[in-house]
């Protein structure tokens, strides 16, 4: 079993900074690419970035310049890097990974629980 647990999330006044962290722990052989997704009352789960297991980062359009995501593979560990916040930022922050665990060749994607982040004065 599998398990990501998402921290950082919380209340930050626009144009400030937050910084997410994502650890997997549990059951596991590999880890290949990790994501970031937001989704926001009542629209649809949206991806924010994502980062390959050679360090290649992609951005969603809205963020690019401003979040920076990386990743620590001895702690199995996706980092969100948020800054200049906007209210439109404001969102339920999942995280992502596929997947491989021991006894297995078969990548799978897992997800965490989600971590509020609310960008308001």
């Amino acid at each position: 079993q599998v398990q990501l647990v998402e921290s950082g999330g919380g209340l930050v006044q626009p144009g400030g900074s937050l910084r997410l962290s994502c650890a997997a722990s549990g059951n596991i052989r590999n880890i290949a690419g990790m994501r970031w997704y937001r989704q926001a009352p009542g629209k649809q789960r949206v991806l924010v970035a994502t980062i390959n297991s050679g360090g290649i980062t992609n951005y969603a359009d809205s963020v690019k310049g401003r979040f920076t995501i990386s990743r620590d593979g001895a702690k199995n560990t996706v980092y969100l890097q948020m800054n200049s916040l906007k209210p439109e930022d404001t969102a339920v922050y999942y995280c992502n990974a596929q997947v491989t665990t021991s006894g297995s060749w078969v990548a799978s994607d897992y997800w965490g629980q989600g971590t509020q982040v609310t960008v308001s004065s």
